[in-house]
């Protein structure tokens, strides 16, 4: 007989299990950054790339977002600003740089060409058959002579543009020969330098002396006397060069090729400083100053010239050529 089964209900079945089925559906954005803006003027064609760059319109170029920094008004103030420090900074630089130095007058000994600076150096280092060597002046209104004419109008001017080239040559060259002979260091430039310039000063200070105990005056003096005495170096670079090709870049003077080279550099200079200086030294003219130039004085002069010539730029090329 089979006991019922009394306070004990029979297993349930367990209910499925249901997954919660989202009511509003969202997207995960897409990891990739948006079209650029494209024009209005653009937005009616069809079928093109969104990520194809478009052509940039206006002037801004190249520049991007920065293309208007110049159309800001703040950066034209600026530039304003800036233009006109800029122009007051000049003028003043000028005008205190006059009081001591005649910028015209310098010019006037720039102001040549390249048809003149070739014939000035063939009449340089050839001046035997040069005729004639007065220079050339202007004739104003009323007929009269003026003013000397610049040396790109007139061969017999004195220039500055060959002596400051020549003068930088030679340091150049000097260091360059000595370079080539082993024996080169950066301090020979600044030597060669300083050298020249000692040479320069001297030459002048001794013919200010000169032309001071002389009674010569002139406008333009200085500035003549200053352009002549670098003429020098034309003859010294001729010397150099042409005792370098015979000596084979060893430098030095080897034999007597090396002196002829300079005895022939230094007899040109001197004849074309003789030729040239002497309507500086010995104008033309009777009257100096308001005074009657006397037959001695005249002679002392001569002697000056002829000095200054021959024996004091024999000793200045035998210094720089060495």
């Amino acid at each position: 007989m089979q006991r019922p089964n009394y306070g004990k209900p029979p297993p349930a079945i367990s209910p499925p299990l249901h997954h919660p089925v989202p009511q509003h559906v969202s997207t995960v954005p897409q990891l990739r950054s948006p079209p650029p803006p494209v024009p209005q003027n653009q937005q009616q064609s069809y079928g093109g790339n969104p990520y194809q760059p478009q052509p940039q319109q206006g002037g801004g170029g190249n520049f991007g977002a920065y293309g208007g920094f110049i159309s800001d008004p703040t950066a034209q103030m600026g530039f304003q600003v800036g233009q006109t420090a800029l122009r007051h900074g000049t003028d003043y630089v000028e005008q205190n740089f006059s009081r001591f130095v005649n910028v015209t007058a310098v010019k006037h000994y720039f102001n040549v060409s390249n048809g003149y600076v070739v014939n000035k150096l063939i009449l340089v280092l050839f001046p035997w058959r040069h005729k004639p060597w007065s220079r050339k002046q202007s004739i104003g209104p009323n007929g009269q002579e003026g003013w000397f004419l610049p040396p790109r109008d007139d061969l017999n001017s004195p220039d500055m543009y060959i002596p400051v080239m020549a003068l930088v040559t030679y340091i150049l060259l000097s260091t360059l020969l000595a370079g080539l002979r082993g024996a080169f260091q950066p301090e020979l430039l600044g030597a060669a330098a300083t050298w020249a310039a000692v040479v320069v000063f001297l030459e002048i200070l001794g013919l200010k002396l000169g032309v001071y105990l002389l009674s010569i005056s002139n406008d333009s003096q200085l500035m003549d006397l200053i352009a002549y005495s670098g003429y020098k170096f034309v003859g010294v670079i001729f010397t150099l060069l042409g005792s370098a090709i015979f000596t084979g870049g060893n430098g030095g003077w080897v034999g007597w090729v090396g002196w002829v080279i300079f005895a022939y550099a230094f007899s040109a200079n001197a004849l074309f400083l003789l030729r040239s200086l002497k309507y500086v030294l010995l104008p033309e003219n009777s009257a100096d100053g308001g005074q009657t130039v006397g037959r001695s004085q005249k002679s002392r002069r001569t002697q000056f010239l002829f000095a200054y010539s021959y024996p004091v730029q024999f000793f200045f090329m035998w210094l720089l050529t060495r």
